[in-house]
């Protein structure tokens, strides 16, 4: 379970009057449908949970768990319960009918009935907290309009006992979000190219989930491996130690609040070699770490050069460039609290495949090339400046920065256009630099 939002209402104060919305709170949704489907030998019901651990909560239906139609008496039942209550708790989430294995959900979408009973108890309990039993992501419009959101799953039979002891502060949440969990379904990454008849394009390439969203900078309901506590988590002393390349990383960390926690620290890798395109940064290991309160204990994690790796397509086989990458350590892929560079070095050279069509840019950031590059550059802006050399002054049409985008971004077969060199030439110079 991932606690995803929390202003203060949770945990629950014991003797405060709560009140309990949601046919899931008797009956919860605790297992998917079609074969995963099986006949538990016993299934808690959070209600119970309550009553056996002391409370005397007030229960009202509010909505049909089976159908998406708005009850107006027992939603009236329900805002009433939560308006003479201190605090209250709605039992929300998906119907079977809304997702199993066999065919795909068309939205994202919790059943209208639910949010709009949702909305219309935050408006009259400040202190609402709702608690999701979904399979999948849902879209939460009144994410903002709630005190607290506890995302429970479908928890297996025990669930409703579990979500009881995280309510109320027995058990200090520590659930970590394996996925994010976008505003709306057309943010997805696949959201144009999934669901063209019998062809689907993977368009989408390498940014999918936190990738993506990180990619372009896109506000998200919660982030990749989000998840709130109980208590807070301090992160200090990052260390970074290569030994003939395994990386070892470790940070302390220390339990800053008044109750013993977990925090799952995650390690990222961050690119900044600009040699192919990336991630801002993609999950290369985490550790879990429990600390009672003002105890600090260090996590450790080991990196390889296979960490840094892309897959090369030329190469067949995963590589790293050499170059600066970034160690981060964080509570999620948006909340990076520890950040260190480091340079790998000892790379092999890629190989060559130079022809006419590739750009001079390419040549020239090559050390194997580059010398015949910057020649065919130099022999361009003779060529443009009328055979002489150039010199650019501070207000000069064309800047140094700009003549090399221009004639960088060229195609090599274009110094044959301004007879620079005879083709024959140029093509064994490139089969030359190609055997290198």
């Amino acid at each position: 379970m991932v606690l995803l939002k929390n202003e203060g209402t949770l945990p629950l104060q014991k003797g405060a009057r709560l009140a309990v919305i949601g046919g899931f709170a008797k009956k919860p949704r605790y297992q998917g449908g079609g074969s995963s489907h099986i006949n538990a030998f016993r299934v808690d019901c959070a209600w119970d949970a309550f009553t056996a651990d002391g409370w005397s909560p007030v229960y009202a239906e509010g909505f049909s768990t089976d159908t998406d139609e708005y009850d107006e008496s027992l939603a009236a039942e329900a805002i009433q319960a939560a308006a003479a209550s201190e605090i209250a708790v709605i039992f929300a989430g998906l119907p079977d009918s809304f997702e199993s294995e066999g065919y795909d959900r068309t939205h994202m979408r919790l059943p209208d009935c639910q949010n709009r009973l949702i909305a219309a108890i935050a408006q009259v309990q400040p202190n609402t907290v709702v608690v999701l039993h979904n399979g999948s992501a849902v879209e939460m419009p009144w994410k903002n309009s709630v005190s607290a959101i506890l995302e429970a799953y479908l928890g297996g039979q025990a669930g409703g006992t579990a979500v009881e002891k995280i309510l109320t502060g027995a058990v200090n949440p520590s659930g970590k979000l394996a996925e994010t969990l976008p505003i709306k379904l057309s943010d997805n990454p696949s959201h144009l190219n999934f669901g063209d008849g019998e062809h689907v394009k993977y368009a989408e390439g390498i940014y999918v989930g936190y990738r993506y969203y990180d990619k372009k900078e896109m506000e998200v309901a919660f982030p990749f491996g989000h998840g709130l506590s109980y208590t807070s988590f301090a992160y200090s002393n990052l260390q970074v130690t290569d030994d003939n390349g395994i990386f070892t990383v470790s940070a302390d960390i220390t339990n800053t609040g008044k109750v013993a926690g977990k925090e799952a620290v995650q390690l990222y890798i961050s690119d900044r070699t600009g040699t192919v395109p990336r991630p801002v940064r993609e999950l290369k290991g985490f550790a879990k770490i429990a600390l009672a309160p003002g105890e600090t204990g260090t996590v450790t994690l080991q990196l390889d050069r296979r960490s840094f790796s892309h897959y090369n397509t030329d190469l067949h086989h995963w590589y790293a460039a050499d170059g600066a990458y970034g160690i981060e350590l964080g509570a999620s892929s948006r909340d990076i609290r520890l950040t260190q560079e480091i340079t790998l070095t000892g790379a092999p050279l890629l190989p060559l495949h130079l022809h006419l069509n590739s750009t001079l840019g390419e040549m020239i950031r090559d050390p194997r090339a580059r010398a015949f590059g910057l020649d065919l550059k130099h022999r361009m802006d003779m060529f443009f400046n009328g055979g002489e050399e150039s010199t650019p002054s501070e207000d000069s049409a064309v800047s140094d920065d700009m003549s090399m985008a221009i004639i960088g971004s060229m195609p090599i077969r274009n110094v044959l256009t301004f007879g620079l060199i005879s083709k024959e030439e140029l093509q064994d110079k490139l089969d030359a630099l190609n055997r290198l």
